[in-house]
């Protein structure tokens, strides 16, 4: 047995959100890593800063770990979206603007000294990046589901 579908016509918009926004989204995070590797001097291989032999370990890993992050989801963001955008385009392209919105809010709320590490990620919208893999999951659940037979 053999199923087929048609991509639709606003499929581009996923490839656009989901696909390529990604990509853009990671250098200005990345761009702040390096800027943070000279101001904390963190130099290579070192993924972390080590506490006690860093002096500013703490707020480099903010920076860092608020970058990893975005790493941590996207695969399963992009197959999600890819898969859940052949029936429900819009609503897929939509989780991408989400998705790669919270993970620069989650970075600039979790590299923000100032904040309380604990809650620093929630305060400047984060979490709306939860939003988009959701709803990706959901339409890509919904397709799939749709497509056995």
């Amino acid at each position: 047995m053999v199923t087929s579908f048609e991509v639709p016509d606003n499929y581009g918009y996923v490839l656009l959100t989901c696909g390529i926004l990604p990509a853009i989204i990671t250098l200005p995070l990345a761009g702040k890593v390096m800027t943070a590797r000279k101001k904390y001097d963190v130099q290579y291989p070192n993924l972390y800063a080590t506490p006690g032999y860093h002096k500013e370990a703490d707020a480099f890993n903010r920076v860092q770990r608020g970058h990893q992050k975005t790493f941590e989801t996207l695969s399963d963001f992009r197959i999600l979206s890819l898969i859940g955008g052949l029936a429900h385009p819009l609503t897929c392209a939509g989780a991408g603007i989400l998705y790669n919105l919270g993970n620069y809010l989650y970075m600039a709320g979790y590299a923000d000294n100032k904040l309380d590490v604990k809650t620093a990620r929630m305060k400047k919208g984060g979490p709306i990046n939860i939003l988009g893999l959701l709803i990706s999951l959901v339409c890509a659940t919904k397709f799939s589901l749709s497509i056995i037979k």
